[in-house]
């Protein structure tokens, strides 16, 4: 994704526009559209090979869940971001990298202006303020599948992960609410052209964090991915 190039270095003034990745049917077909990105291949350095969707899906592991012990506050967000000098928090900065039309920045990060697309339902968002950034897997969804053995270095650094172009993304907070901590077997973007790259995307974020699936959930992913046949994955684990 575009937006992964500027996550380095957000001015602090207003950001070039960017155009949101399109709703199409084939989704990361070449490693810089990947789910989040994927480990090289030997011999390749940092040449990283994408994976058909089932084979990635494959990849998964599956366990039941353990929600015991959650509380959202054990995933610390949001934090400094990327440029801790920019007055802009981890949030601020998704919301600014995903600009369509880059908003103005005031003092303490105040956005004014902008549009968005929010890929979720398609919507086009003009207000920073009607904005969520959602974790793609959500964090009740992260603990539940892993996260509570982690520990607090750790769930920050998931709460926080501009490193992936996947782990974070600005839709509407009508969407967003809707989707809350449910995973794909109990809820999908209401945009169906959205939903290879969604389905990629929340494959490549549980593999790049080495979170488990439960059954159900792998069997929807796998009804998705029968619907996405030139689909792939390109996932890096995360450090």
């Amino acid at each position: 994704m575009i937006k992964n190039l500027l996550r380095g270095s957000l001015p602090a003034l207003a950001l070039a526009v960017l155009p949101v990745l399109a709703s199409a049917p084939v989704a990361h077909a070449a490693p810089v559209q990947g789910a989040a990105a994927a480990p090289a291949a030997p011999g390749t350095g940092s040449v990283r090979v994408p994976l058909p969707l089932f084979e990635a899906i494959d990849q998964l592991t599956v366990d039941e869940e353990q929600r015991e012990g959650y509380v959202r506050t054990l995933y610390k967000h949001w934090n400094k971001g990327l440029n801790a000098g920019d007055g802009c928090d981890t949030r601020k900065e998704v919301i600014l990298s995903e600009a369509v039309e880059a908003p103005q920045v005031a003092t303490g990060c105040k956005l004014t202006g902008g549009s968005w697309r929010s890929p979720y339902d398609d919507v086009v968002v003009t207000d920073a303020a009607r904005l969520d950034v959602d974790h793609f897997v959500p964090l009740a969804e992260v603990h539940d599948s892993g996260g509570y053995a982690w520990d607090a270095a750790r769930r920050e650094a998931y709460a926080n992960d501009q490193a992936s172009p996947d782990t974070l993304i600005a839709v509407s907070a009508a969407s967003n609410r809707s989707k809350a901590d449910k995973d794909p077997a109990e809820w999908m973007p209401t945009d169906g052209s959205y939903h290879c790259t969604y389905t990629a995307s929340w494959v490549g974020t549980k593999l790049r964090w080495g979170l488990a699936v439960d059954e159900a959930e792998r069997q929807a992913l796998l009804g998705l991915a029968e619907d996405c046949p030139t689909t792939t994955v390109v996932y890096e684990p995360a450090a």
